[in-house]
């Protein structure tokens, strides 16, 4: 099969992990008949069943996603073709974007770096399917905050299908833009901008103005002007990109509510608060609409609305926001995801500000723990966490644990490559204390 870095395209990829998280906001629902608390669960940790009857009905239509069976027929494989054989190697791709979509990462790259050993050996080093497997390992990477191994990874896939295409294909569009993102993510704004910005060209050249990957450039680009202290520009390029969005898919969908929720981002970030708030509860509205089951994203903009309230002083309205965010993200995420780590985290810091010391401490320290077993110890938001609790303990006169936090904090973000940003704010607090 060719694997090239377009394949899936990205919005293959968002809608199969869209499928997936959906079914993960009732992870108790049988997978068959849909009745409540099903406690068996298939081996591949995907779906839960009420019993062996209901995973019966189900089985022909979840045996092509249930990476547990298809564990077992790889190893069969194996036995029959040997290690070098382009099967092996397709079989290992499918098993690795399951992974990811079921955010396995440790499970995911050791999948992919089999498939990308075993074609590097058979079809060399200039294929699709090695550039494939390289940004599929970016991907990955950058999932578990390994920014130096994700960025040595999409430079690699643009290398390779550069060799082994024309230069201007929608392939090498992606691959520009994977290696922009790594770029912004590390800090280093000119080469991300002008990465995006070749990306951007060449997109709007195959396809016109009005295309999703052209919406997600411009969404990016406006990351990098953020980023640049260039605000105003970077409001401007999110409009226009939430603009080509309604045109092509109206105005009550997830893609419009997803850039109401970073348009408002940005304006609150630039503290133009009443319009922040306007676009967050235009964006919950939509959300409440096409998703009046619950939905993590109503979680989002709830958090969002939090936070502005926080900016505006109105904290004891942010706290209740934030419950609000909390109680949706138990209802619509595993209780230990990442996004539940980061509103008790979030609380943490309104309940600094309130003075409440000993209550944002023991808010820290639970969404620490979320947040470590979500993302692993050596995480940049566990990182930013540390240092939040750092800078409580500080307030509180335990200058030793400040230190110790800070210092555990700044060892993170510069094995991450991390100096932008709350890394630096860490550095210059060190450096005071």
């Amino acid at each position: 099969k060719g694997r090239g870095v377009g394949r899936p395209t990205s919005a293959e990829r968002v809608r199969m992990e869209a499928e997936f998280r959906a079914e993960l906001e009732k992870p108790k629902v049988c997978g068959t008949c849909g009745a409540l608390d099903a406690p068996p669960k298939c081996p591949c940790k995907a779906v839960f069943y009420c019993n062996a009857k209901c995973e019966g009905v189900s089985w022909r239509e979840h045996q092509q996603v249930c990476t547990f069976d298809l564990e077992r027929k790889l190893e069969r494989a194996r036995g029959r073709l040997g290690g070098e054989n382009g099967a092996i190697g397709s079989a290992c791709f499918d098993l690795g974007e399951l992974y990811r979509q079921q955010s396995r990462f440790g499970e995911a790259e050791e999948r992919y770096l089999e498939a990308l050993w075993i074609y590097g050996v058979v079809e060399g080093e200039r294929s699709e399917n090695v550039a494939g497997l390289s940004a599929s390992l970016g991907i990955v990477y950058e999932e578990q905050g390994r920014l130096d191994d994700a960025l040595c990874m999409h430079k690699r896939a643009l290398w390779c299908i550069v060799m082994c295409i024309e230069a201007e294909h929608p392939d090498v569009a992606n691959a520009l833009n994977g290696v922009a993102g790594l770029l912004l993510r590390k800090g280093q704004l000119e080469e991300a901008i002008a990465k995006f910005e070749e990306a951007h060209v060449m997109y709007v050249r195959m396809y016109g103005e009005d295309n999703e990957e052209v919406v997600m450039v411009l969404a990016n680009m406006a990351l990098v002007l953020k980023g640049q202290q260039k605000g105003a520009e970077g409001l401007a390029l999110q409009q226009k990109a939430l603009d080509i969005q309604r045109r092509t898919l109206g105005s009550d969908c997830d893609d419009v509510a997803t850039l109401l929720l970073n348009l408002g981002a940005g304006y609150s970030q630039q503290g133009v608060l009443e319009e922040a708030l306007a676009r967050f509860e235009e964006g919950l509205g939509i959300v409440c609409r096409i998703h009046p089951e619950r939905n993590v994203m109503e979680g989002q903009f709830l958090e969002s609305i939090g936070t502005v309230y926080g900016a505006q002083g109105r904290l004891e309205d942010a706290l209740a926001w934030f419950q609000k965010a909390h109680q949706i993200y138990r209802k619509t995420l595993v209780c230990e995801s990442a996004d539940v780590g980061s509103v008790i985290c979030i609380t943490g810091e309104t309940l600094t500000e309130l003075g409440k010391v000993e209550e944002a401490m023991e808010k820290y320290e639970e969404g620490l723990a979320i947040e470590r077993w979500a993302l692993g110890d050596e995480h940049p938001k566990v990182a930013r966490t540390l240092a939040n609790m750092a800078m409580c303990k500080g307030r509180s006169g335990d200058t030793e644990g400040a230190v110790a936090g800070l210092s555990e904090a700044q060892s993170i973000f510069r094995k991450r490559g991390v100096s932008h940003g709350t890394a630096a704010q860490v550095d210059a607090f060190l450096e005071r204390l």
